[in-house]
């Protein structure tokens, strides 16, 4: 094999070089509008409830049940083109899967309604939900790795006319997409917004339509400030990433545990 012009080298630490490699091994042709495909023609519904192991990275489970093949193409799919949110949404006669990408909606997957109803039950599964609860809302969260990088799914289940839809928070546990040097901003937005969250007192506000970087950001800022130096609390609905040396706590209605009493309470923690 002969090459082209001249090679050049670059040292990497050893971590950094295998998730590069892992990420181009997960980038490959194969989109969920084609396992869709191929899955409703030889679906069989007693097979969509197999068992799944839940510990395996997704890319090593190519062959398995027809359900664990599409929530495989999606989250891979959704991994590889920087998706914040999937939405598997149910109607009259089909189930649509969208993406929400830079803030903006987009239809991946149209489906027939009963391959929607499997995929619900095993997301539910894998988020330790109640599959036999379908008149409530629930929320769950499913910890798993995709291209040997480890993500978070935060769950959200709805009931509609037509069944329960759901939607994936796409949460990647690569802190290094979190600083803010690697968001976007403008070299004079990004001064403005440092010199801004390095000031000892006030109020930063944060706002913006969903999927548009609000958790990001935020996230961003603490990161920018973590420092041994100094005492950082966060009160959360809910803790999306878990950040050493930030004191992270998260509210809980169920125990009366809301942002005003988690505040009080914070300000006598030498904050």
């Amino acid at each position: 094999m002969s090459l082209v012009g001249p090679i050049h080298r670059q040292l990497k630490p050893s971590a950094t070089l295998l998730q590069e490699i892992n990420e181009a091994y997960a980038r490959d042709d194969t989109d969920a509008a084609q396992v869709a495909d191929e899955v409703e023609e030889s679906v069989d519904l007693s097979q969509l409830l197999q068992e799944m192991p839940i510990a395996q990275d997704l890319l090593e489970m190519t062959n398995d049940a027809p359900v664990v093949r599409m929530i495989n193409s999606l989250l891979k799919q959704a991994s590889r083109d920087g998706v914040s949110d999937i939405h598997l949404e149910v109607f009259e006669r089909q189930s649509v899967v969208r993406f929400r990408v830079d803030g903006h909606l987009r239809d991946i997957v149209n489906m027939r309604k009963d391959l929607h109803s499997a995929l619900v039950s095993r997301i539910k599964i894998l988020a330790s939900l109640d599959i036999a609860e379908k008149r409530l809302p629930q929320d769950g969260r499913i910890s798993l790795r995709v291209g040997g990088r480890p993500i978070d799914v935060r769950v959200s289940t709805l009931p509609t006319a037509h069944g329960e839809r759901v939607v994936l928070r796409i949460l990647d546990k690569d802190f290094s997409k979190l600083d803010l040097v690697r968001q976007g901003m403008s070299e004079q937005t990004f001064l403005e917004f440092d010199a801004l969250i390095h000031r000892p007192h006030g109020i930063v506000l944060v706002t913006g339509p969903t999927g548009s970087g609000k958790t990001t950001t935020l996230y961003g800022a603490l990161l920018r400030l973590r420092s041994t130096v100094n005492n950082i609390m966060t009160v959360e609905d809910p803790i999306e990433y878990n950040l050493d040396g930030i004191g992270q706590t998260q509210v809980n209605p169920r125990i009366d545990m809301n942002f005003a009493r988690a505040l009080r309470a914070i300000l006598r923690q030498d904050p």
